[in-house]
């Protein structure tokens, strides 16, 4: 190990870092910090908890120790994946330049816009940002990057599997094309590999260690289970937790909807667990990493989201409750546990229907897990039950019962008409008798009362209902009118006769429609 004493830092700095702890430096900040120091370029490809954060950040603080910030043109940014991952850069920022006159700014998703506003206004150093938010702000006018002399990609893999390259490569166009590039990745992809050359200058390629190995201090175990079913996996999860003595431990799982699960049927059993993943409200998401790292919290169920970057130094315990979907996130999943040369242990709970995750697996960390039997637990008899299709309710399936009318001001409007309506006198025989033969060769079945008076009147019906008016019957009428009621009857009759022609029945406009098509006329003074 190399001391940091070695590396060429300035005294204020060594300083800091001595405050937190630290004496001796990883691999990847003995090899990148003398490098970044000189003003070079840096690739470095190295797994999560190496020491990343500081191989960027310490170099950056001596950088920019000399200068003054502008409003909203920051001297340097550091692009993170997640809100997370940003707020932790933060953390580490705010704890190394603490004996400095640097200044910065954290700009997330999910909290107040105007506060960061504010803060560019007033001119910051070090922008600290996920892509999302920081082109956010830059479209509003609220950021100039032309003053940026040294910028950080970190994770850059994770920002792939994000999709935020496009983000990453527009960001990069906005900034002065001779600013120093700091670049991490764990793992270098060929879009990844495209993306440094497009964008880095003859770069220092710094490779701290093997990609994709797990860490030698960290115990992999496997637990087979002979079924898929949820609650299964649920039943062995809990079981896995009561055997190991778990001072803390992460379970990830692959969905962030099972996350949620998880988390509520570990609470439900008597476990401190919570659930964290990137649907939740940001400032509940930070609270929860909150209490993970100061003991508040046991157990903490998560996606993908927190997988890669988060330093939580001392878990004792990884579950993995799904067989991860791409063989890299196995890797930074563990990777959570036995850091810094403690001791860790890793669980994978695998069904029959994750054979070709789990084969992904085992060909990049080249080892077989030790097989581990949960005795006692009759899985064969374990089964979830349905949920109906909203998700509520548990074992009863669709419900055939019908859905209650909702409540609303006008209570008599939405409640259905069960009291029959008063019979509607006729208005004429002959005007009658047409749709009572349509009515009957369309369909046997009773009508409802509604329909029988929309047929025979124009009825105006206020809400709610009280009557119906009936409009007094009139005589029949001489001339055209007359011509224009006897004229579906005649229709009718020729139709009916096999040896005669269809006519059109004399008489005034559309007398040729059948009577079934036409609705009566009502007259009314």
């Amino acid at each position: 190990m190399t001391e940091f004493t070695k590396l060429g830092l300035s005294a204020t700095t060594l300083k800091a870092v001595a405050d937190t702890g630290y004496t001796e430096a990883t691999p990847i900040q003995a090899s990148a910090i003398p490098v970044a120091l000189a003003g070079r370029d840096v690739l470095g490809i190295a797994q999560t908890g190496t020491g990343k954060t500081a191989a960027f950040t310490l170099p950056m603080i001596d950088r920019l120790g000399s200068g003054r910030a502008r409003a909203r043109m920051p001297r340097a940014l550091v692009l993170a994946p997640t809100r997370e991952l940003a707020d932790q850069v933060a953390e580490n920022f705010a704890k190394y330049a603490k004996g400095t006159k640097l200044s910065w700014a954290l700009l997330i998703g999910g909290v107040s816009m105007g506060d960061q506003v504010a803060l560019l206004n007033k001119g910051v150093d070090v922008l600290i940002a996920t892509p999302g938010r920081l082109l956010d702000l830059f479209e509003r006018g609220k950021i100039l990057l032309t003053g940026v002399e040294m910028m950080v990609v970190d994770e850059a893999d994770r920002m792939l599997d994000m999709g935020f390259i496009p983000d990453i490569e527009r960001i990069f166009k906005l900034t002065p094309p001779r600013r120093q590039t700091l670049f991490f990745s764990a793992t270098m992809p060929p879009e990844i590999t495209r993306l440094t050359t497009q964008f880095l200058k003859d770069p220092t390629r710094i490779e701290a260690s093997r990609p994709a190995m797990t860490a030698d201090t960290i115990t992999q175990y496997l637990v087979r289970i002979p079924t898929s079913d949820p609650k299964a996996k649920r039943t062995a999860l809990r079981a896995l937790i009561e055997r190991s003595d778990v001072k803390n431990g992460i379970v990830f799982c692959n969905r962030k909807s099972e996350v949620d699960i998880v988390a509520k049927s570990l609470k439900t059993h008597g476990f401190d667990a919570a659930p964290i993943h990137g649907d939740l409200d940001q400032s509940l998401r930070m609270k929860t990493l909150a209490d993970f790292r100061g003991g508040d919290l046991k157990i903490l169920v998560a996606s993908d989201v927190a997988a890669r970057g988060l330093d939580i130094p001392d878990v004792s315990h990884v579950f993995n409750y799904d067989v991860s979907h791409h063989a890299d996130d196995y890797v930074h999943r563990i990777g959570r546990t036995g850091r810094a040369g403690r001791k860790g242990e890793a669980y994978m709970i695998v069904t029959p229907s994750d054979d070709k995750s789990l084969d992904k697996v085992l060909k990049l960390i080249k080892m077989e897990p030790q097989e581990l039997t949960l005795e006692g637990i009759d899985f064969a008899s374990i089964k979830d039950r349905p949920r109906s299709d909203d998700g509520k309710g548990r074992g009863r399936g669709r419900s055939d019962r019908p859905r209650p009318i909702p409540k609303s001001d006008n209570v008599a409007s939405m409640e259905p008409i069960t009291a029959p309506l008063p019979k509607v006198e006729k208005v004429d025989e002959a005007r009658e008798e047409a749709p009572r033969r349509a009515r009957s060769r369309r369909s046997t079945k009773p009508e409802s009362a509604v329909e029988t008076v929309v047929e025979t009147a124009v009825v105006t019906t206020p809400e709610p209902v009280a009557e119906v008016v009936t409009p007094p019957a009139r005589p029949a009428r001489q001339g055209r009118d007359r011509n224009r009621d006897q004229a579906p009857r005649e229709a009718r009759k020729s139709e009916s006769s096999k040896d005669q022609p269809l006519r059109a029945a004399s008489g005034g406009f559309g007398d040729d429609i059948p009577a079934f098509l036409r609705r009566p006329v009502v007259f009314q003074d």
